[in-house]
């Protein structure tokens, strides 16, 4: 089975899954990405995803493991769940981006 429905779950102040929602498609794929102000909203955005057909989704990096692992619950572990990871090559930037 090929790869056509992808999902995408970041967060980010201010973002409303109901508002903040982008999908691109082609003939043979398809990404939705969602905006979420806030990780525990993640929960039902995933499972939204995964009732329209998303085959595979990704979280961003601020889900950390334990939201990450709160997801692939939420959905019964149902389709790959996977979150972005920064190497220690990163850390100095990452902490001066998210400085305040």
């Amino acid at each position: 089975m090929a790869l056509t429905k992808f999902g995408f779950v970041v967060t980010g102040g201010g973002l409303d899954p109901t508002q903040h929602r982008t999908v691109m498609k082609s003939d043979h794929f398809e990404m939705i990405a969602i905006g979420v102000s806030e990780p525990s909203q993640g929960l039902a955005v995933a499972e939204e995803l995964v009732g329209e057909g998303v085959q595979l989704l990704e979280l961003c990096g601020g889900f950390g493991p334990v939201w990450t692992a709160q997801v692939i619950e939420a959905i019964g572990g149902k389709i790959p769940v996977g979150s972005v990871g920064y190497g220690p090559e990163a850390i100095t930037l990452m902490h001066e981006l998210f400085r305040d």
